[in-house]
């Protein structure tokens, strides 16, 4: 049998519809998988244990009339290997219209009408309810075609070579003397991808002095894009000798076995908070236009912190409230510091 899912991007929805591949394969014992994923992520899942292989969504490059031959044969690939079962998780029109050039013997997507995607499949699945989870619905194309759901899988299998060499950057930059021996690790991520899911980057400094006030033995780890740099230079400051700025320093599998070593994950409403819910990490997440009981950390909402304003959840990129980025600036350092060392006296 060979099947075929559709999750091109974005981080945090490929990290939430990984249960889908990995219930697939234990059903399926003997299927080869292939995953259809934007070329940035692809690394994602490279070598992944149940994927027979991935196919590049080209994005950026098939934008332009010259790459299309490339494109043609990709497509081309794709309905040479005659895939019994095709599902689109992304459900929209361009995902949609690969997924039927594919040419597979049956289609399952997601009933989401903003494209009308849902004209490519045999089958449909719309989402429960607006506060249906994403991890939930992409589940609910299983049952349709005959695969029971449960949770006994390993969301994201551990890359060893990579986590021993994370363990060894931890050991060497952070905790360097062999008499601490028992040091929290708390991994910080003060980027996002919308400047309104951001908590204020001297919130974050200011929560880093609690911590360390009162976690003697804690080590910090900052996590982003390039782009994040200076967020982390200046939560860095906060307490040079024992914060790592690893901004634009890691690839994605090494940003994966950061989070799995960490003790506690304080985080924004962006794709490593989802890493962190899938690995079973604690983390407290911060939350202003968006709704977490749709996206939040699964399995973790209870440790979500959000504001209840008149105008949450928006739902949007720029924030148009009277007092801008309200949902989020009156979360204060002492609120998350509270969370937080609730959630590391249990680890």
């Amino acid at each position: 049998m060979k099947i075929l899912i559709l999750k091109p991007s974005s981080l945090g929805d490929v990290i939430q519809a990984l249960p889908v591949l990995r219930l697939l394969k234990l059903h399926f014992r003997n299927a080869e998988i292939f995953w259809w994923i934007d070329s940035a992520l692809a690394p994602l899942l490279e070598d992944d244990p149940d994927l027979t292989g991935i196919v590049r969504f080209e994005r950026k490059r098939w934008k332009s009339l010259r790459y299309w031959p490339e494109m043609a044969r990709s497509i081309r690939w794709m309905r040479e290997q005659k895939f019994d079962l095709v599902i689109d998780l992304q459900s929209l029109a361009r995902s949609g219209a690969f997924a039927w050039l594919a040419n597979g013997k049956f289609l399952v997507g997601l009933d989401d009408a903003r494209e009308g995607a849902h004209g490519y499949y045999d089958i449909a699945v719309p989402r429960k309810s607006f506060h249906t989870h994403a991890v939930d619905w992409y589940l609910s194309v299983l049952p349709q075609i005959g695969v029971p759901i449960h949770n006994n899988f390993q969301w994201i299998p551990e890359r060893q070579e990579t986590a021993t060499k994370v363990e060894s950057i931890f050991k060497s930059k952070l905790n360097p003397q062999s008499a601490i021996c028992n040091s929290q690790l708390i991994v910080l991520q003060p980027g996002a991808r919308w400047n309104n899911k951001r908590w204020p980057v001297e919130n974050f400094s200011a929560l880093v002095k609690l911590l360390a006030q009162k976690f003697p033995d804690a080590r910090f780890a900052i996590l982003g894009s390039a782009d994040d740099k200076s967020l982390g230079e200046k939560i860095s400051a906060a307490e040079p000798n024992r914060i790592l700025n690893l901004c634009g320093e890691t690839s994605l599998p090494e940003m994966i076995e950061w989070i799995r070593l960490c003790d506690l994950m304080i985080t924004n409403d962006t794709g490593p908070m989802h890493v962190a819910a899938a690995l079973g990490k604690p983390l407290v997440a911060l939350f202003g236009p968006t709704e977490p009981r749709r996206t939040g950390p699964y399995g973790q909402l209870q440790n979500v912190l959000q504001i209840q304003l008149p105008c949450e959840p928006c739902m949007k990129s720029n924030c148009t409230w009277k007092n801008p980025i309200e949902c989020l600036t009156t979360i204060s350092p002492q609120t998350v510091f509270e969370r937080a060392q609730k959630l590391i006296s249990k680890t």
